[in-house]
């Protein structure tokens, strides 16, 4: 699967060069297991797709998204702005990336209104931006470990520790510190989470391979497929997702295939690559053995 970012970030208005200025560092060190995750598209992919069906279970944010911005008019490229947003926040400069993320934060100051039954909302809110967080965090290691390859125990703390810094920049007041804190979040909101016809236009969306035209149909349902095999327990009930979303024998060998094949393939013009290189490290320098990884990172100056 291609780096769907890469030149100009599928069209999004983040048109900027991950390997310039030479020397200025990311917001997270090239050694974050953030770096590791969110190397592999296709755990991008079905992570935040998970993450949409996260949020789009709870009636505030799913009024939020539907009514305040072009979602339902492009939903992939607004799908293609929240995943430039991510990646940014990871290897983009860090200066770049704190103009990002209040360019974002200027943009959810304007919306609030009232769901459908009278619940009113605002995207400021610090329980809806908890949670908005928390999905997305959680869903890439998730996908990761689901799909690509294992994450030990302190290399989970060390992700989740890495993305607090960037999480405070939304206004996030309680990150993510383990799935712990992940699974008592849910168990919090599990409640109020109820199906909606939105839940399943966002998946026939997914599923219809409208994304990346280049790539078979029937891959685009897989990912769909695994983002709703990815749920916690409880979820796909809340939102009455059926059997027709159980993943298939084809379902987990080619989701595999691709995986296995973007965590082993190097492309010099992908965001990873492009921000190893700013900073003095080779192209697949995460491509490469962790003790190795550490090596480079000190001689580079950058430990």
């Amino acid at each position: 699967m291609p780096d769907l970012l890469t030149p100009r970030l599928a069209g999004t208005p983040y048109a900027i060069d991950f390997g310039a200025p030479l020397g200025e560092p990311a917001l997270v060190s090239p050694l974050s297991p953030q770096w590791r995750v969110f190397k592999n598209p296709v755990a991008l992919a079905i992570g935040g797709v998970a993450a949409v069906l996260l949020e789009f279970a709870d009636a505030r944010i799913r009024t939020g998204v539907w009514a305040h911005s072009i979602y339902p008019q492009d939903p992939i490229g607004r799908s293609a702005r929240t995943g430039a947003a991510a990646l940014i926040g990871v290897y983009g400069p860090a200066s770049v990336a704190r103009r990002v993320i209040a360019g974002v934060n200027r943009m959810h100051a304007k919306v609030g209104g009232e769901t459908p039954a009278g619940e009113p909302y605002r995207a400021t809110d610090p329980e809806l931006l908890d949670w908005v967080s928390a999905t997305a965090v959680w869903g890439f290691l998730a996908a990761y470990r689901r799909f690509v390859a294992a994450v030990g125990a302190e290399e989970a703390r060390d992700y989740y520790a890495d993305g607090a810094g960037i999480a405070a920049l939304y206004g996030v007041v309680t990150p993510l510190g383990s799935d712990a804190d992940f699974d008592a979040m849910l168990g919090a909101r599990l409640p109020r989470f109820e199906p909606h016809a939105i839940v399943g236009e966002f998946l026939g969306i997914i599923a219809s391979g409208r994304a990346a035209p280049g790539v078979p149909r029937r891959l685009h349902r897989s990912l769909a497929r695994a983002a709703v095999a990815l749920l916690p327990e409880g979820v796909r009930d809340r939102l009455e997702l059926g059997r027709d979303w159980d993943l298939s024998l084809f379902d987990r060998l080619a989701l595999g295939a691709m995986a296995g094949a973007a965590e082993r393939r190097v492309d010099p013009a992908s965001s990873p690559c492009r921000a190893s290189v700013r900073l003095g490290l080779p192209p697949d320098f995460l491509y490469r053995k962790p003790a190795e990884r550490a090596r480079l990172v000190a001689a580079a100056g950058l430990a």
